[in-house]
């Protein structure tokens, strides 16, 4: 517990991973770069080794033997899920998605930008019939990309921004599940789906009974993950349904409270997930090789279309929603931050490259080639849509009440002050 919190509180274990230094930001980073330079090096065939390295056994007969590639793919990020559902749960119930008109926006934001992206990459590949079960490969944002470049700008991306983004990544992601299960999974085990429904059930009442260790509901969680590992659904989902049914006490404002299950565990996982989980996973999974990638390959239909899908097609329905929804008043305009900083946020939605990888490799099975230039549009939409979304929220003007909130903890801090009281101000400002 933080001496700086009083008694019974606890500072925000991910409010302060998304609006802290950029620790967690420059390590995935520097963990992508690396998988980059040695998937295109001499040591290429041991990076692909370690990561199909067989490291378990076999937990489902779809999946085949566990390899490090899986567990981390499917394992270690149903933990970042997990924590991320966390902080989408307190937020939904005492924070700032507590209405359905707060939560509004966001949602309509992120069902546009799967809609636009996939109009995209179909419209590019429309001489081609057989690239069109590639249609929702750009749907999907890639959350710890994104907040990756959000952590690398810190204060010049207002709270507000990265929770719009947190929450849009979410419901994206959550979208691109149930397009997997709908469009790509051959066949759902219905015996499986039940046996998660019921977990479930018994986590749910267990916080309705009260039980408040952390405890059950973690052998709950790590249940639930294999339940829905055997079902055919993509197993991450199992972190963001197991956070739903974790306890919370409300404690408005920044502060969380010490009593609350949901904010001790968001606590204890929030350093794991920004310097372990986040950078493994970047380092697993951004090793494409790019020998004999000229611009004949990156201008085939298969990999235009993922690239315009996710650099055009994401800002056009994420910011095109969003200026839509405040022109017709069903949502009202991010407070604390600029047009030109939304913009900055629709940009980033463009990076794809976890469930876009994933839904890749199913929508062309038997295809490797076809998987290969998927991943070059994957890779080059990804990239443009970071580099372009980093530059513009590094140099976009700050909101006047972003100033403000500078001003007053340069003041703070001039005068010897703690400058801990300022989390409050902050939040209401954004």
């Amino acid at each position: 517990m933080s001496a700086k919190a009083g008694p019974g509180r606890l500072n925000s274990a991910l409010r302060r991973f998304l609006a802290s230094e950029a620790a967690g930001g420059v390590l995935l980073i520097v963990a992508a770069a690396l998988a980059l330079a040695l998937a295109n090096s001499g040591l290429a065939d041991a990076y692909r080794g370690l990561l199909d390295a067989e490291t378990g056994p076999t937990l489902s007969g779809a999946l085949g033997p566990m390899t490090v590639r899986l567990w981390i793919n499917d394992g270690l990020m149903a933990v970042f899920f997990l924590l991320i559902g966390l902080e989408i749960r307190r937020e939904l119930v005492a924070g700032r998605l507590a209405t359905w008109g707060q939560r509004r926006l966001p949602v309509i934001a992120a069902a546009s930008g799967m809609i636009v992206p996939a109009l995209v990459y179909l419209a590019a590949v429309a001489a081609a019939p057989a690239l069109q079960r590639g249609w929702a490969i750009p749907a999907a944002t890639d959350i710890a990309f994104a907040i990756g470049v959000l952590a690398l700008l810190g204060s010049r991306a207002p709270t507000a921004l990265k929770l719009f983004l947190t929450t849009v990544a979410i419901v994206d992601d959550l979208g691109a599940v149930a397009i997997i299960a709908l469009a790509y999974t051959a066949a759902l085990d219905a015996g499986a789906l039940a046996l998660a429904a019921a977990i479930l059930f018994g986590m749910w009442a267990m916080a309705r009974i009260g039980v408040a260790r952390l405890g059950p509901y973690l052998i709950g969680a790590g249940a639930l993950w294999y339940a829905v590992l055997l079902s055919g659904i993509h197993p991450t989902v199992a972190g963001v349904l197991a956070a739903a049914t974790i306890p919370i006490v409300k404690s408005p404002g920044a502060p969380d409270h010490a009593l609350s299950p949901l904010h001790r565990l968001e606590h204890r996982l929030a350093p794991w997930v920004a310097l372990l989980i986040v950078p493994v996973f970047g380092f697993a999974n951004a090793g494409l090789p790019l020998a004999d990638i000229g611009l004949d390959r990156i201008l085939a239909p298969l990999p235009l279309g993922i690239a315009a899908g996710l650099f055009a097609g994401k800002q056009i329905g994420i910011f095109g929603a969003v200026w839509l929804c405040v022109r017709f008043g069903l949502a009202a305009r991010l407070r604390g931050a600029t047009w030109l900083q939304i913009y900055g946020v629709s940009l980033l939605c463009g990076i794809g490259f976890t469930m876009s990888l994933f839904i890749g490799t199913l929508a062309f099975p038997g295809r490797p080639e076809l998987v290969e230039e998927a991943k070059i549009g994957i890779l080059l939409g990804s990239l443009l849509s970071a580099l372009a979304g980093f530059l513009v929220l590094r140099f976009a003007p700050p909101h006047r009440l972003q100033r403000e909130e500078e001003e007053a903890q340069r003041r703070e801090i001039d005068a010897g002050g703690d400058v801990s009281g300022l989390e409050e101000q902050r939040n209401r400002l954004t």
